[in-house]
């Protein structure tokens, strides 16, 4: 799923840990390596689910330290050395073991931005406030403690969470211990009418109506346009994030109809994330939920056949839909084509837009499914000459 700023979430939970004596060491690294893969090189953001951890599905100490040393130091520093940690403390008292990688934590690198501890023990407090001298003041900012899974809703889109039921159900006894003495649920008022100015959160339709027909949203048509002219070569776009209040700041003056420029803000990255931010708010998914499980059966098909049939599902969307998508992917694809400089291949821009192009009309999208879906839009920004080659986009 994603945070509230976009960022992409990995969660861990310790309940699904199986016993150490059952567990294949080779496969659980290579495992992590291959998760982790998909997501270190941009801003990310971590839910650790404590509940679970138990005596029986500890890894060794032993397992951990080779686990650590195999890590190159693009997981090492990005988030395998904080779990390390986790369970080195949970583990073991060793000083010596704790100190060490404690002290790594000043190289740790800046793209994970958060940290959500879900239940935790009084344990795990006690020993953050007695070791948290030794580590950076701007890591420590990026940790949070949640006592419950609602506390959540606050910071990431909840309902795309894949939640063990084990962390549900103790979440429910924590709560019914402490029936009476948490406040009061406060009653969300519905939600408002959308203004007719209104460019976050409402369907593509709503846009051209509101807008005499244009077919390339404003936000989209803007925010492409002006990293056309000065961020094509910036490396690492669309990876980083940007200031929560200032997106949605942005957000708030487009949704009133009044002018935005990006020149103000001097941070190229905005209208990047606001970029992802529409895709991500529309009602529905740019590609349509029905293409979702044509878009699965992708890595089905031949390879040599595949391009055919990215073409084959596009050509099924709404001429809408076609129409902002072959925009989008047209710019994407320029974007690709500079990145000897902004390192922004296609496969990386696919790994970003993946999910804020198509995501599954319930729940949230499974592991297994991120390789077609990344592929197809890996392809899509690839080929987009010989896929989008049937009809003309304004502004192209």
């Amino acid at each position: 799923g994603d945070d509230n700023s976009g960022r992409k979430v990995i969660t861990f939970s310790c309940c699904r840990m199986p016993p150490s004596h059952q567990l294949n060491h080779t496969r659980l690294l290579e495992y992590l390596k291959y998760t982790l893969d998909q997501y270190v090189e941009n801003d990310y953001t971590v839910v650790y689910f404590h509940y679970g951890l138990k005596s029986l599905n500890k890894p060794s100490l032993k397992w951990l330290q080779t686990a650590y040393k195999e890590f190159d130091r693009k997981y090492v520093s990005k988030i395998f050395g904080l779990f390390f940690w986790f369970y080195s403390v949970l583990l073991s008292r060793i000083f010596k073991s704790l100190l060490t990688i404690s002290f790594s934590f000043p190289r740790y690198k800046k793209n994970l931005k958060a940290l959500y501890v879900v239940h935790p023990t009084n344990f795990i407090k006690i020993l953050w406030n007695i070791f948290k001298p030794l580590i950076s003041h701007k890591f420590g900012k990026k940790i949070t403690y949640l006592n419950y899974l609602s506390d959540l809703r606050e910071h990431l889109k909840y309902d795309q969470l894949n939640i063990p039921q084990e962390v549900i159900r103790h979440d429910e006894n924590l709560r019914g211990k402490q029936k009476g003495k948490l406040p009061l649920v406060v009653k969300v008022p519905p939600p408002r009418p959308p203004l007719p100015t209104q460019q976050f959160g409402v369907s593509l339709q709503y846009i051209k109506d509101k807008n005499k027909g244009e077919l390339i949203p404003p936000v989209m048509k803007e925010t492409v346009s002006y990293l056309k002219r000065k961020g094509l070569q910036v490396e690492g776009l669309f990876r980083r994030s940007a200031s929560i209040q200032t997106i949605k700041d942005v957000q708030k003056l487009y949704n009133q109809g009044k002018s935005v420029n990006f020149d103000d803000y001097h941070d190229i990255h905005i209208p990047a994330v606001i970029l992802k931010t529409f895709l991500r708010e529309l009602p529905q998914p740019l590609l349509t939920f029905e293409c979702y499980d044509h878009i699965l059966g992708i890595t089905s098909v031949e390879s040599s056949l595949r391009v055919s049939r990215c073409k084959q599902i596009i050509q099924g969307l709404p001429e809408h839909n076609y129409i902002v998508l072959k925009y989008l992917i047209c710019f994407l694809h320029m974007v690709s084509q500079e990145s000897i400089y902004n390192r922004m291949t296609a496969s990386s821009l696919a790994c970003v837009f993946g999910l804020n192009l198509i995501w599954p009309s319930k729940g949230t999208a499974s592991l297994s499914a991120l390789v077609p879906l990344n592929l197809f839009t890996e392809l899509l920004i690839d080929f987009y000459t010989n896929i989008f080659n049937s009809r003309t986009v304004p502004g192209e």
